[in-house]
């Protein structure tokens, strides 16, 4: 696996370990009712959170972005799950509040070398906005660098390029307090599991910020709290078949230690992956904790099937989050340099609510039907 800028893995694992050791004590639902408390992410430089409601413009100053006819462009890592479309949906509609068009949006589907050339064809129109989460903070850095001397405001999701300054090179960057749902869906998974047993890790083999906070959260928590709990198997994966990879992964975990009792998948759309592996050999008593509240595991765990657990993002605040501070760029207003929201523990019990808190929506048929 990647190694990140230690300083970042140094303050986030001190954090986490300070709130975990505080939890230590605890059963897992008294931990899991904790992290509403707190946000135990540090930024992507190992800057302290501010909150999403403390980011806001005054009527005032909405007036001055309308009149500005700005325009903005959204450059996705990927877009081919829930949480992307959701981003994109709090970002619209938060644009549209403030005036500003929404010119261009693109899927670099994990490829940095598409996302430089998303950058480079969008940076044609000359939008005074752009909003993206870098599939590689190195590769990609030169691009963003372009942008940001060309005059373009920029506002990062979740991870910065190599060598940005916040307040300088961009606006603010925004995430979901990723270590803090790696603790939850490590409290979930010992709560399935009546706190012992074995069980594997697949996480994200790249270097990629808030998918590493997830898996040393995930681990610290299990190591830290539950001794009865033994992780017997870790692998990564790297995609873009991130569903096929998981599945080979998870299939071979199954076969290597067959007293396996769960298998923790870095997010949801590997979780699927992990899900057919454990049809395919017959698992039916696997147990699966996952991050990110995707229909196809909301399914799953509304027919009380493998997914007993995850840690849920924000991702419609937070698009609504960053387009506010894209505004912040216009007005040159002073910004916060990293702004998390906090973790959101989802089981069976609070899922349809859970949906309507991530998506600003009512959830789907296909899932309040699965409920009953």
């Amino acid at each position: 696996m990647n190694k990140f800028n230690s300083k970042v893995l140094l303050g986030a694992a001190l954090l986490g370990s300070m709130s975990v050791a505080g939890v230590h004590a605890q059963s897992p639902d008294e931990a899991l009712a904790a992290l509403a408390e707190q946000t135990l992410s540090l930024g992507p430089n190992g800057e302290e959170p501010v909150a999403a409601s403390e980011v806001s413009l005054t009527d005032e100053e909405l007036a001055e972005i309308r009149e500005m006819d700005a325009t903005a462009a959204i450059v996705m890592h990927y877009g081919g799950d829930d949480w992307s479309q959701a981003q994109i949906a709090g970002l619209e509609a938060q644009f549209e509040d403030m005036g500003i068009e929404v010119i261009a949006t693109t899927d670099a589907g994990f490829s940095s070398s598409k996302q430089v050339s998303d950058i480079e064809t969008i940076m044609a129109q000359r939008p005074d906005i752009i909003v993206s989460i870098p599939t590689d903070p190195t590769a990609t850095a030169s691009a963003y660098r372009q942008a940001a001397e060309a005059g373009t405001t920029l506002v990062f999701m979740d991870n910065v390029p190599t060598d940005f300054v916040p307040g300088e090179d961009y606006v603010s960057v925004v995430s979901a307090d990723n270590y803090g749902n790696g603790v939850a869906s490590a409290h979930l998974m010992a709560k399935a599991l009546d706190e012992e047993g074995q069980i594997g890790i697949v996480y994200h083999a790249a270097d990629f910020f808030v998918t590493r906070q997830r898996y040393d959260a995930f681990k610290a928590t299990i190591e830290e709290n539950y001794p009865q709990i033994e992780i017997v198997a870790e692998q990564g994966i790297g995609g873009p078949d991130f569903t096929g990879d998981a599945d080979r992964t998870a299939s071979s975990m199954m076969v290597s230690n067959p007293g396996i009792d769960g298998i923790w998948a870095v997010w949801d759309v590997p979780a699927e992956g992990v899900i057919a592996a454990a049809r395919a050999n017959g698992r039916d008593d696997l147990v699966i904790t996952t991050i990110d509240l995707g229909e196809n595991v909301a399914i799953d765990m509304a027919r009380d099937g493998f997914i007993k657990g995850l840690g849920a993002q924000r991702p419609y605040d937070q698009g609504v989050t960053e387009a506010l501070l894209a505004g912040y760029g216009l007005l040159d207003k002073e910004a916060p340099d990293y702004v998390a929201l906090p973790a959101l523990p989802v089981e069976k019990d609070n899922l349809l609510d859970a949906w309507q808190t991530v998506y600003a929506t009512k959830a789907p048929s296909t899932i309040v039907d699965s409920m009953n």
